[in-house]
């Protein structure tokens, strides 16, 4: 019988976090598992092939950081939030230092290595280009309004913003946008996924409102957008927010997870889910693959999605598990008529 505080049989990161986590990264090569949270923690773990997660080292920031990313060579971490900075954490060192900055909180980062830079994208309405061995950014880009979601796979990045605009970027040229929309999904962006595949350019955009967009940047292949409900109570009565969506670095499917507290792997070619997972107490804020894909990392915790009404700190759930990733949930396959 299934453990009603980890239905999917997950293994579990003991992690002593205290609020609500914010993202998820993986080393690019090697299982370290990196989270933020709102406690203004940034923690890392080395997970085992037995699943256990062991306590490497810990940072933190002024006020709670909201994203991270490995930078490509493994070495160090980069973190921001908040205290409308970016720092780059150097994990045999143990030190952080500041390496962007903005005038308002650093919702996403992404770093970029073919440009061998840092991207940026903020409340302050700007994309922030950053090559590390200078203080001042090298390009600062104006957004419509405020950055919400941000997807980079080099050569496309894709920023979603306040007022549902989406901008699509060639990063040979980032100071021109190469195409502005208003998001197919009526409702809020809440996060974006760029396609890894490099020849088909595109992306996901998943909204407030239990919705998931796939869309191609080129309008020749238009007829293959498509739109699909996710992420909610069976009837339809109650719809929940897509928290967060990840391609599977090998596979071309991608996982969604929800406010719902459920996370499901899909096949966007064939357009079908290929796994609905099971309930979890809690909604999922974001999760990440690891670097071959056999691991997914998700956290169980508050999303505020219901403001601070629902929100009873003496109950909050804030916990991290691994799902050993199987074939069957991740592999393409025909639909069967």
């Amino acid at each position: 019988m299934a453990n009603p505080d980890n239905p999917n049989n997950s293994f579990e990161v003991q992690c002593p976090a205290t609020d609500s986590f914010s993202s998820l990264c993986w080393h690019p090569r090697q299982n370290y598992l990196v989270a933020t949270s709102w406690d203004n923690q940034v923690r890392c773990w080395e997970v085992m092939a037995t699943g256990q997660a062991v306590p490497k080292s810990a940072t933190s920031h002024d006020a709670p950081p909201l994203c991270s990313q490995f930078h490509a060579d493994g070495n160090s971490v980069f973190t921001a939030g908040c205290d409308k900075q970016a720092k780059r954490w150097d994990l045999a060192t143990n030190q952080a230092t500041q390496v962007a900055a903005h005038d308002a909180p650093i919702r996403h980062l992404s770093w970029i290595n073919e440009l061998n830079m840092l991207v940026t994208g903020s409340w302050d309405k700007t994309l922030r280009y950053w090559d590390l061995r200078q203080q001042s950014p090298a390009h600062t880009q104006t957004l419509p309004d405020k950055c919400y979601a941000l997807s980079v796979s080099h050569p496309l990045l894709v920023v979603g913003t306040a007022e549902r605009y989406i901008q699509v970027f060639n990063l040979a040229k980032p100071d021109q946008v190469y195409k502005q929309l208003q998001s197919p999904l009526k409702h809020q962006t809440r996060c974006i996924a760029a396609f890894p595949d490099k020849q088909t350019t595109g992306y996901l955009v998943g909204s407030i409102e239990g919705r998931v967009a796939v869309q191609h940047v080129d309008d020749h292949l238009a007829s293959k957008n498509f739109t699909f409900k996710c992420h909610r109570e069976e009837g339809g009565q109650d719809i929940y927010a897509v928290n967060s969506m990840c391609f599977h670095p090998t596979q071309g499917t991608f996982v969604t997870t929800g406010a719902d507290g459920t996370f499901n792997f899909w096949d966007k070619e064939n357009k079908q889910r290929l796994k609905a997972m099971s309930k979890c107490k809690a909604p999922i804020p974001c999760a990440a693959f690891n670097h071959d894909g056999t691991i997914l990392s998700y956290a169980l915790s508050y999303d505020w999605h219901k403001g601070a009404a629902a929100h009873n700190p003496a109950a909050a759930i804030n916990k991290i598990f691994l799902h050993a990733v199987q074939d069957s949930e991740v592999k393409q396959r025909k639909k069967t008529r």
